[in-house]
């Protein structure tokens, strides 16, 4: 038996990385009868003849992206077309948090429109954030050390350039790129599958199909108890409101929602955390 780390699963079949050799292998039939189909960044035991035989224990994994053992989800957001929803934001930095995985928020094409307020939000709400240009380079290096040593995932609207950034940081991924498509004023995607590319020898890089709108999934249920220690931005302020069970909602003497009166905590922030608690509170967790 070998051991080795799935870099792609494309029709069937599961490409594993192994000793900086890459075979094509297929799944024994019982990951299919017990319902844990081998994702990429699985790490695998793999036979002679290319089949997968077990998965070692995974730190995490993720419906969308469809991807395991992530260090850190690079979300990469636009002030330019497309514009993204800082409430999209939000929304994946919970499911990181809960998902033992860190958020690196990347605001891109900064070269079109200033990321710098976006990003100053993020920093200081307490998440790694960097402004990028794909046609200026701004920021690559800091995005390049941010990520160096870890398992990562490039995610994000479709549009906002995840496959031109991955085409910098690691030239020879030649990932194909499209034009924003001027009637809908988002991206293709031209993304189809997940891949994992080494960036160097101890790094590696997923770009990911983009999504549409509000299309990630939680894998665990989160409670209103919970939500708020998700938000690392609350961490200062929780247990000391008036109330033991406050949710930072319509409570009186609330320190949460003095804090953002204070600007301590960004209002977007808040708003989505308001957002979240009524879908946690009427429990649909469909996100939608």
């Amino acid at each position: 038996m070998s051991e080795g780390i799935i870099v792609k699963a494309l029709s069937g079949f599961y490409y594993v990385e192994s000793d900086a050799k890459l075979y094509e292998c297929k799944a024994k039939g019982l990951f299919k009868y017990n319902g844990t189909n081998p994702l990429v960044g699985d790490r695998v035991e793999f036979s002679d003849d290319g089949i997968i035989y077990s998965l070692k224990e995974r730190k995490n994994s993720f419906i969308r992206p469809a991807v395991a053992n992530i260090d850190a989800l690079v979300f990469v957001a636009s002030n330019a077309k497309p514009i993204t929803d800082p409430f999209l934001i939000d929304r994946v930095s919970v499911i990181t948090k809960s998902m033992n995985c860190e958020l690196v928020v990347c605001i891109n094409k900064c070269d079109l429109a200033s990321g710098k307020e976006l990003c100053d939000v993020y920093k200081k709400a307490g998440f790694q954030a960097v402004c990028t240009s794909t046609v200026t380079s701004e920021g690559m290096e800091e995005l390049k050390s941010i990520l160096h040593g870890k398992v990562s995932a490039l995610t994000g609207n479709s549009g906002v350039g995840k496959s031109s950034l991955l085409n910098l940081l690691i030239p020879e991924a030649h990932t194909q790129t499209d034009e924003i498509s001027e009637k809908l004023g988002r991206g293709k995607h031209t993304t189809r599958h997940v891949e994992l590319y080494q960036m160097d020898g101890v790094s590696f890089l997923a770009d990911t199909p983009g999504f549409a709108s509000f299309d990630i999934e939680m894998m665990n249920p989160i409670t209103e108890e919970l939500l708020p220690e998700l938000f690392p931005d609350f961490q200062p302020y929780l247990g000391t409101c008036k109330f033991p069970d406050c949710h930072h909602i319509n409570e009186p003497q609330c320190t949460v929602k003095r804090a953002v009166e204070d600007k301590e905590i960004a209002q977007s922030r808040y708003d989505s955390y308001v957002k979240l608690f009524d879908i946690v509170h009427n429990k649909s967790h469909s996100w939608d």
